[in-house]
């Protein structure tokens, strides 16, 4: 039997911690003399009296989480928090509707990174404020749910990512609100690093701070409407490139390496074959640049690293319009945007530990058809891969495939075209934000579709972070059943 009452009492303490986050920009927009800053206080006002009832009416049912009460948790968290966090760009100056407030509050807590709004260079500090700080808050939510909740959910082979990188002595560091803490220090930390170097090389702090937030936690948004172009500097080009990197690494291995595993960062075999890839796609596409466009190598190997960790990593940055790089490069770039970061860190898209799972049985299935009797075990970091994780992982792409098809074929039948359905499609499940082509590529945004396709993508977006499973298994009456 799901609890629903201390569903309602977790649920409202979330909202007073969300209300609290909204003084923020309310303290932003007051400090630089914005009438927003009313808006924020009154949104503040109102999630709070609603995070007070929840919290209040659900006192003293607390009692451990079953299953069934993890996933509807994790789902009812993200669409409540997304639905709060809108209030204020509702209310705002921006004069936006529902669709519009409601698509870029969850583009942001996703980390996605699509937005419906232009004028970012004129906009009100405190929403810009805002937007960046819902992004740091899903970056860090999503790095304790897939370390702490869905490895115990089973869902699409994290259980292979939990034995492989959880601690299994008896330190506190396995317990979930010792974990929270270590993953909250390590991304603050990293955050503050990031934006120390910001500021280091060029940018203002204001500017320093939202993009720190907004780079570690792989979202994607910009204070500009050119997006990290508008800087035009190297430095912070390669610094961001740097950081976009660490955001999409396993945080659990940066935790392990202040407990004295150093060297493990860099044998995991998940992270091995990330950069890896992340390396042999830079240099490709810096040659193709070379010889097809007459760039400089310097500058080719730039814009190749940015805008390719950019994707790869579901940040959704963007310093130049790939789409002018060639028919190879939307290709590329079509097919970077499924893929994302290592498992346990803040990145979307279909990770890297899955690819490489499946990569390992492609090669066994094929060392069979040549040596029947063979007996090889799929391996990871030298540790076999379960039967379990094995099938959870083959569920997880089928299941990752048909989202996609559902999306692109609901986007076309609203009369969207095919590269606008299709990308569109896969940057909302991977949480990447920019797709291809002229509508919503790089150099456009998602303000033009109709609302219907909004919410379609909304619900993309929430069904991609979260796992697909998490969104989707409460669809089947036999959650339902007591």
């Amino acid at each position: 039997m799901i609890n629903y009452r201390f569903l309602g009492y977790i649920l409202g303490l979330l909202l007073l911690v969300l209300s609290v986050g909204m003084l923020i920009p309310a303290a932003v927009d007051w400090g630089y003399d914005n009438p927003d800053w009313k808006t924020f206080m009154m949104s503040s006002i109102a999630t709070a009296l609603s995070g007070f009832i929840l919290y209040v009416n659900n006192l003293g049912f607390e009692k451990p989480l079953s299953t069934r009460d993890s996933f509807l948790l994790t789902t009812l968290t993200w669409i409540l928090i997304s639905l709060y966090s809108a209030f204020p760009l509702f209310f705002s100056s921006l004069n936006l509707d529902v669709t519009d407030a409601f698509f870029e509050s969850i583009s942001g807590l996703t980390t996605t990174g699509s937005t419906v709004l232009t004028g970012l260079d004129r906009m009100p500090p405190g929403i810009l404020v805002w937007r960046a700080l819902l992004q740091w808050i899903g970056g860090v939510g999503i790095i304790v749910i897939t370390i702490v909740i869905m490895p115990n959910l089973g869902i699409g082979g994290m259980r292979l990512f939990y034995s492989e990188s959880s601690d299994r002595s008896e330190k506190p560091l396995s317990r979930f609100k010792t974990m929270a803490a270590w993953i909250a220090l390590v991304y603050l930390v990293l955050t503050g690093l990031c934006a120390l170097a910001y500021k280091l090389a060029g940018m203002t702090t204001f500017d320093a701070v939202i993009h720190s937030m907004t780079t570690l936690s792989t979202g994607g948004y910009a204070s500009k409407d050119k997006s990290f172009a508008f800087f035009a500097n190297p430095t912070l080009e390669w610094i961001c490139t740097f950081f976009m990197v660490m955001g999409s690494l396993p945080f659990i291995l940066y935790i392990r390496a202040l407990m004295g595993e150093r060297a493990l960062l860099l044998k995991d075999e998940q992270v091995r074959l990330f950069l890896s890839f992340l390396a042999c796609t830079i240099i490709f596409f810096a040659v193709w640049l070379c010889m097809a466009h007459e760039v400089s190598f310097g500058e080719a190997i730039r814009h190749s690293a940015f805008n390719i960790v950019s994707i790869v990593t579901t940040t959704g940055y963007a310093t130049t319009d790939y789409n002018e790089w060639g028919s190879i490069s939307i290709m590329g770039f079509f097919i970077f945007t499924f893929m994302g970061g290592c498992a346990g860190s803040t990145a979307g898209g279909i990770k890297i530990f899955r690819l490489k799972v499946m990569f390992t049985l492609i090669r066994i299935q094929m060392s069979r058809l040549l040596h029947p009797r063979a007996v090889l075990v799929p391996k990871l970091n030298q540790q076999p891969i379960s039967d379990e994780t094995v099938q959870s992982v083959l569920t997880f792409f089928s299941f990752y495939l048909f989202s996609f098809c559902f999306l692109a074929l609901g986007l076309s039948l609203l009369g969207l075209d095919f590269i606008t359905s299709a990308s569109g499609a896969v940057t909302a499940i991977s949480n990447v934000g920019p797709g291809l082509g002229p509508i919503i590529g790089p150099a456009g945004n998602f303000a033009s579709l109709p609302d219907a396709a909004k919410w379609l993508l909304a619900f993309g977006m929430l069904v991609g972070r979260l796992e697909l499973f998490t969104v989707l298994i409460l669809f089947t009456p036999r959650f339902w059943r007591e």
